[in-house]
């Protein structure tokens, strides 16, 4: 018994790690056969944003000196985070309750928890995808803006986070709604997860509205938003929320959601 057990786990986990990697890599490959409609889902909302809040209300004099410098970060994070969520839940709720596509993941030799994290890796992805996308059309958009090039490591290490965040709650939603409620999911949780993310505003500037500023502490997009513009905004121009405490909270999301996701796949596949 003691002679074969150590050449049998390594081959399983052999195993199982090609067959999450092949199954991930399967998703990207249809991302790539699907790339126009990702795209749409990617630009429109994140640049009427832009286009609205950055360019129109500030050409028109409505918004202060240094706005568009807020801005950019905290809309490169919530598409990050967005897609992320959005590209993890969605898929899940369609697979769980009419195309059944998902049985066939579930029947791969990998346990059902890996078949819930390559959701997860995959929907970060995409979620990198997006924010990679938003930054060139936010310097394209906005003229008061600029990155030191010496942040584009953390920048990648922060959107990585938020995105694996984003995706961890995706999770959590596409495994507790039925497809019957899509529509009030976005009108009760996106919605408000959207407009109490810090995408559009600092943190700290909402100390004089304390009820709204605990509500968006609630929120793990408010760490994405901070941490890029801890990372991008001079400390002496913008108080952010430290960027250590950020990565902690983000970390903390990934893991209770990703959690309490699995745990509810789990659930789902075995009904």
């Amino acid at each position: 018994m003691s002679t074969t057990a150590p050449a049998t786990l390594p081959r399983a986990g052999g195993s199982a790690a090609r067959t999450f990697c092949f199954i991930l890599w399967r998703d990207v490959f249809v991302t790539g056969r699907e790339l126009v409609p990702f795209l749409a889902q990617v630009l429109v909302e994140p640049f009427f944003i832009l286009f609205v809040f950055g360019k129109i209300l500030s050409g028109l004099g409505y918004t202060g000196h240094g706005f568009q410098q807020v801005l950019l970060p905290g809309v490169v994070a919530l598409s990050s985070f967005l897609v992320a969520l959005q590209n993890t839940a969605f898929p899940l709720i369609v697979d769980f309750s009419f195309t059944k596509e998902i049985e066939d993941r579930l029947l791969s030799p990998i346990p059902l928890a890996l078949v819930a994290v390559e959701k997860v890796v995959f929907g970060a992805v995409r979620g990198l995808v997006a924010a990679a996308v938003m930054v060139p059309i936010g310097f394209l958009l906005l003229d008061d803006v600029s990155w030191p090039v010496s942040s584009i490591l953390p920048i990648v290490g922060v959107l990585a986070l938020g995105s694996l965040a984003g995706a961890a709650v995706g999770l959590t939603i596409g495994t507790a709604v039925d497809s019957r409620h899509i529509s009030i999911m976005i009108a009760v949780v996106l919605t408000p997860l959207m407009f109490t993310g810090a995408t559009q505003f600092p943190w700290y500037g909402l100390a004089s509205v304390r009820v709204f500023q605990v509500i968006c502490a609630l929120n793990p997009l408010t760490y994405v938003s901070e941490a890029m513009r801890a990372v991008l905004v001079p400390h002496g121009e913008l108080r952010s929320i430290p960027l250590g405490v950020d990565l902690a909270a983000l970390a903390a999301a990934c893991v209770l959601f990703g959690l309490i996701g699995i745990r509810g796949f789990r659930k789902r596949a075995l009904d």
